[in-house]
């Protein structure tokens, strides 16, 4: 599916008056690229095939431990699924600039083990029952076994850190790790908090979730010693995380289970600000800014369906995309100067993946 079908998608579920006005299909297409299908996952890793086939021996040879726990927890959430997308921006970003060794394989597994390390973390404080369509860890271990393993896989992350044996990668990823705890923080802040502004969201939004893709592309830049190269592909993981997050805080709203692989309403749940329903409540009626203020304040999930109402007639699904397509025109743009290659081509195919996808 193009990202155009998917806001036709938005379009067609939208209430007559806004439809009809013509404002979803300006804003819909806001300037034209050549219509393309939308790549599969598989077709995203088939440049990298053979790295990505090491990168994922890698992760399950250095999962193991001495403790049964540590082995039962962490393979859990790996064999969970997952798309992966962090650790094939590294192996992308790598060989876009050249990069003809092995250490980037050892710095995507890094990147991915730190980023299991933080959804075993945020099921814990989310209080979170499924993920991808199973059961989260905490569900089946217990709280406790989820946060020492996540604690075991960040120390572990550091462990190969240090065989990589590259002081600007360690100082990269010790920074994003830092960072992205400092994300948490902030989100636990917002959390119930109904006067969250767009900033405020975009801020824990970039260090949760687009920092760890900028660390990513970073490395492939110092690996590739492209230091030209290396603001460009920084720009490029900011805009394709924030595209990534932007979209993936809109399907909670506009998603199915099946699709989204979680409960529909979960952020709601959690009284998680993001963005569809602050942009209802800056545009919505009074009646309806008074009850989503109240649901996020509570956490209440009783007025879903009328939530989800508002955020469609107010259009903040729309809008939602509509940054979601800035932030990923934004990303192809950051890679105006480098040298064409099938790298580069499916760096630019993953801008419109992360857009458009239904999960």
């Amino acid at each position: 599916m193009t990202y155009a079908v998917f806001l036709d998608r938005l379009a067609a579920s939208c209430s007559p008056n806004l439809c009809s006005s013509g404002i979803i299909r300006a804003v819909s297409h806001p300037e034209p690229r050549p219509s393309r299908p939308l790549p599969s996952l598989e077709e995203l890793r088939a440049p990298v095939e053979a790295d990505w086939q090491a990168v994922n021996r890698l992760i399950h040879q250095r999962l193991g431990s001495d403790v049964a726990l540590v082995n039962q927890v962490a393979h859990h959430i790996i064999r969970s699924g997952g798309k992966r997308l962090r650790p094939l921006t590294v192996l992308l970003a790598a060989r876009a600039c050249g990069y003809e060794g092995e250490s980037h394989i050892a710095a995507a597994a890094v990147v991915e083990f730190i980023h299991t390390a933080t959804l075993l973390h945020d099921d814990v404080v989310d209080a979170s029952g499924l993920r991808r369509g199973q059961e989260t860890a905490n569900a089946v271990f217990g709280n406790q076994a989820s946060v020492l393993v996540g604690d075991f896989l960040y120390s572990r992350s550091f462990q190969m850190m240090v065989e990589i044996d590259e002081m600007a990668i360690l100082q990269v990823l010790a920074d994003a790790t830092n960072t992205i705890a400092e994300g948490e923080v902030l989100q636990l802040m917002n959390c119930n908090e109904p006067d969250t502004t767009e900033t405020d969201y975009l801020e824990v939004i970039y260090r949760k979730t687009a920092k760890l893709f900028e660390a990513g592309t970073r490395i492939g830049a110092i690996l590739g010693a492209a230091p030209g190269l290396e603001d460009s592909l920084v720009n490029y993981g900011r805009h394709l995380g924030l595209a990534f997050q932007l979209v993936d805080d809109a399907l909670d709203y506009d998603a199915t289970a099946e699709e989204l692989g979680k409960n529909i309403g979960d952020d709601l749940a959690e009284g998680k600000p993001t963005l569809p329903l602050i942009y209802a409540m800056k545009h919505g009626s009074a009646a309806e800014r008074h009850m989503i203020r109240e649901a996020i304040r509570t956490g209440g999930t009783q007025n879903l369906h009328s939530i989800q109402l508002a955020i469609d007639t107010t259009g903040g699904l729309r809008y939602t995309a509509q940054r979601a397509n800035e932030e990923a025109n934004l990303a192809r743009e950051s890679l105006r100067r480098m040298v064409n290659s099938p790298y580069k081509q499916t760096l630019l195919q993953l801008a419109d993946f992360a857009t458009a996808r239904r999960s």
